[in-house]
């Protein structure tokens, strides 16, 4: 079992159930801040489509709405969940709506932030679509701009997939 403080997080479904990251280990895992009412909603249908396109080789989608920027994810998580699916066919996990800025940002969020700052260090979020991109061992990898669209990171999500976890070589081993 990886040690990865990736893991050690248990956030909060959208039905309000707890999804412990230990079912993530040896996952490839795309954590994405959402919002229904942006200029960038849709790249949901591109995380759709990477979802469906992945997903069996190990990647998980998580979009956690976020109404911090421009009150652009005013819905419930009912809401949010209906609007994803009838328009853009979301499949991959929603998750609560939380805040990834200021004294109540998620704690994921502010562990994400602090491993992977954005541009001249900058650890805040500066807008809805901003992508975190895991490795197999729960290691941030990558941080992405609300500009990076999902299918731009084709090339980092498949080179990522296509390594083993470095527990399950260590198993292996053994």
């Amino acid at each position: 079992m990886s040690t990865a403080k990736f893991y050690s997080f248990t956030p909060k479904d959208n039905k309000g159930e707890p999804f412990p990251f230990t079912q993530l280990e040896g996952k490839v895992v795309l954590i994405v801040n959402t919002a229904s009412k942006c200029g960038f909603t849709k790249q949901y249908a591109e995380l759709e489509a990477i979802n469906k396109k992945y997903k069996d080789q190990g990647l998980v989608v998580l979009g956690f709405p976020c109404n911090q920027f421009g009150h652009q994810e005013p819905g419930t998580e009912t809401e949010i969940a209906e609007f994803c699916s009838l328009n853009f066919g979301v499949s991959f996990q929603l998750m609560k709506k939380i805040d990834v800025n200021g004294s109540n940002a998620d704690p994921l969020y502010e562990y994400l932030k602090a491993e992977k700052p954005g541009l001249l260090g900058f650890k805040g979020i500066k807008w809805n679509f901003e992508k975190f991109l895991i490795d197999r061992d729960g290691k941030p990898y990558q941080r992405y701009s609300s500009l990076k669209t999902p299918g731009a990171m084709s090339s980092d999500i498949e080179a990522l997939l296509k390594k083993e976890p470095k527990t399950a070589a260590k198993e292996t081993k053994a």
